[in-house]
């Protein structure tokens, strides 16, 4: 990026210096020619013997003069408004898609990430189930342990797989009336086996009208974001109201918190928070970012707010 920005700011001043030097050039052109046009009228008329024609025409003469002058400058500065422009889209372009890049980048080794872990998992699992002798409960908590990371790579495929169809519009949502609150609980309660730790709710009754399988999806990167960031020794709200014409959705946990940068950052695609190489927590960066556009595909919306002392809450506003 360096070498580009280097670059692109020679040919910028190269280009600014040539136009300067057009003006002048213009101007000097401009002069002679009105140095010319005296020098004619000097011989077509005598001031002596016409000092009102000579005056006349002296006049007529410096308003062409004039006329040029701004004239060059008028269309010097539109051409250096264009330049301008044109430069901005560029640098911005180029930014974009360096951006872009090493947000891929990041991406995919995450992925990778992703991809290994509960596939090194599964085999070690199996593994030991081949090779040793274990009583029936050693057994069950290994089966248990595939299951769980099992439906970690479920997860990370179904948002992959739904993030390129939300991009290339392949997805068309179904919308059904059905039980939001049923909804909430069975994800709370899949996590809540899947994870040892704790879960409070505070749900309320309500039914709403929306894809069920992608609000489910969105709870579950609320739920699995909420894990990730908060200490196993913690517990996770979730509370679910129904009431003045909206439906309202938190999910708070114990973690670190974001800051305000971070918190206007969190919902773009492939961000995540850190570097890629040293960041502990899992992830693929696509999971806020399908949430906050399943969100918004319900004419909802969701924010984040500071969960005192510690943490994050996660406010998802849902219009009956």
């Amino acid at each position: 990026m360096k070498t580009i920005t280097t670059v692109f700011l020679l040919l910028f001043a190269y280009t600014i210096a040539a136009l300067v030097f057009w003006g002048i050039s213009l101007q000097r052109q401009n002069f002679r020619i009105y140095q010319q046009d005296i020098q004619l009228l000097r011989n077509r008329i005598d001031s002596n013997l016409s000092p009102e024609l000579y005056t006349k025409g002296l006049y007529e003469l410096d308003k062409k003069y004039d006329a040029r002058i701004k004239q060059y400058i008028g269309e010097g500065s539109a051409f250096l408004l264009v330049i301008i422009i044109g430069a901005s889209v560029v640098v911005s372009f180029i930014r974009r898609n360096i951006k872009l890049n090493r947000q891929q980048n990041n991406f995919m080794l995450s992925v990778t990430h992703e991809l290994k872990s509960p596939i090194a998992a599964m085999k070690l699992n199996l593994q030991t189930l081949e090779r040793h002798r274990l009583d029936e409960e050693k057994q069950k908590q290994l089966v248990e342990r595939c299951i769980k990371e099992a439906n970690r790579l479920n997860d990370l495929f179904n948002n992959v797989l739904f993030a390129t169809q939300i991009e290339g519009r392949g997805y068309v949502p179904s919308f059904e009336k059905f039980d939001l609150y049923e909804l909430v609980e069975e994800c709370i309660n899949d996590y809540a086996n899947r994870y040892p730790r704790a879960f409070d709710e505070d749900l309320e009754p309500c039914t709403f009208i929306g894809d069920r399988l992608m609000l489910q999806m969105a709870l579950n990167n609320l739920l699995e974001n909420a894990v990730k960031y908060t200490p196993s020794d913690k517990a996770i709200l979730v509370t679910l109201a129904n009431g003045n014409g909206s439906i309202k959705l938190q999910v708070m946990d114990n973690g670190l918190g974001i800051t305000d940068i971070e918190k206007r950052k969190v919902f773009n695609k492939f961000y995540r928070i850190g570097n890629e190489e040293s960041r502990k927590s899992k992830g693929t960066g696509l999971g806020l970012y399908l949430t906050a556009k399943i969100i918004t595909q319900h004419n909802g919306t969701i924010t984040i707010k500071d969960n005192l002392p510690t943490g994050c809450i996660f406010e998802v506003i849902l219009p009956t």
